[in-house]
């Protein structure tokens, strides 16, 4: 494959180089307003953008997340560092699931660790969780490297003009199918979450909440 210059490959790894996360000792110590809840998460989560005007959180966003409990209500119009942690994880699991599935998925750990003094508390798992990036990091980069060379032995007796845009289309199809397939794992195991009552549980449109 040769397209861009044979730096398309390169260009996307040193993109995974730039991956991070917002880590639970950079959330602010006190409770927040919503204008500067959203402050915060676009400030931290502005690399993630894939156009500049795309928008990370928005008031309306947060309201419907609490409407539909995917997040607890605020306490006198403010969000504890724990109501930041969790709107964290809606940001990245809204972009692969349905708010059903989010709901869900949260719904135990909010049930559990929400505002407790326990041992474990939503930090700790939020940490946890995050700790493994570096390791996934890797991983996924060395995944792509196959896929990749393995898209560039495609469409071999097509004509010149036309190989790039085959090969990087075969490139693009083999990391969909891994999406797609992973996220079907995924709704499987949240399909195998206790407590979940699915002949009765209220069902969100996803347009009311993105």
């Amino acid at each position: 494959m040769t397209i861009d210059s044979q730096n398309l490959l390169e260009s996307i790894l040193q993109s995974l180089d730039r991956v991070s996360y917002i880590r639970p000792e950079e959330i602010p110590g006190i409770d927040l307003y919503m204008d500067q809840v959203t402050t915060f998460m676009d400030t931290r989560l502005s690399a993630s953008r894939r156009y500049e005007d795309d928008k990370i959180l928005t008031k309306t966003m947060i309201n419907n997340y609490a409407k539909n409990h995917l997040l607890p209500p605020p306490e006198k119009k403010k969000y504890s560092r724990e109501h930041m942690l969790l709107l964290i994880f809606i940001y990245y699991f809204k972009n692969i699931l349905s708010i059903n599935d989010i709901q869900n998925l949260l719904s135990p750990l909010t049930e559990r660790y929400f505002h407790t003094d326990g041992n474990l508390q939503l930090e700790h798992i939020y940490s946890e969780v995050f700790s493994l990036e570096k390791s996934q990091i890797e991983m996924m980069k060395e995944d792509l490297r196959q896929k990749y060379h393995a898209s560039g032995e495609t469409f071999s007796d097509a004509p010149e003009k036309e190989r790039d845009l085959l090969q990087l289309f075969s490139f693009i199809c083999m990391l969909s199918f891994d999406v797609y397939m992973k996220k079907q794992v995924i709704e499987k195991l949240i399909d195998q979450l206790p407590g979940q009552d699915k002949l009765s549980r209220k069902k969100c449109k996803d347009k009311e909440i993105e």
